[in-house]
């Protein structure tokens, strides 16, 4: 492989971590316009917005280093991105937001992971002004898969109770008459 500079290989790093942002900024939206709570739909359309500033900052920084967005990464991050959400087909309205809250949860820690390996490889080539940036990045990243994750339990005890018409509160109050699978 060809020597490549310091500065293309930050770069590259930068036009992934765009393209990253900018599909996951589209997802976000698209989630919070589903679903039927409005806690989980403020959460998506608010990172939403912060991901759209994450992404501003990040086109600023790779313009400092002279270079500029990539339209082919971004299409295919779009395309990819769709991929683990054609695996909630057929998912129930009711499972929508808990689906929703995981999926955005898997992809903030994938971004977080990511924001530490553009920051390793900024500080080997020197450029501490990009390592900075994608540790700040990934520290809002970590607070907002935390947010997230603060959601999943009661969103999914909420889907089971919907889904269940109430067999799941019975069982947790001992009356296991009727639930499918207990003795009668």
């Amino acid at each position: 492989m060809a020597n490549t500079s310091s500065s293309e290989l930050i770069q590259r790093y930068l036009q992934d971590a765009i393209a990253s942002e900018e599909s996951f900024e589209s997802r976000l939206r698209g989630m919070a316009d589903e679903g039927d709570n409005p806690r989980v739909q403020e959460l998506f359309a608010s990172h939403a917005d912060e991901t759209k500033r994450q992404c501003d900052r990040l086109i600023s920084r790779l313009q400092v280093l002279g270079g500029k967005p990539s339209t082919t990464k971004s299409i295919l991050a779009h395309i990819f991105g769709s991929v683990p959400k054609a695996g909630q087909i057929g998912q129930s309205k009711e499972d929508k937001n808990t689906q929703n809250l995981i999926v955005a949860y898997a992809i903030e820690q994938s971004e977080v992971a990511s924001y530490e390996a553009l920051k390793v490889a900024a500080e080997a080539v020197g450029d501490i002004p990009t390592a900075n940036l994608a540790e700040e990045i990934q520290r809002e990243e970590q607070m907002a898969a935390q947010r997230i994750w603060n959601l999943i339990p009661a969103n999914a005890r909420l889907s089971v109770k919907r889904q269940t018409s109430g067999e799941w509160e019975r069982s947790r109050r001992g009356d296991v008459s009727g639930i499918a699978g207990s003795p009668v």
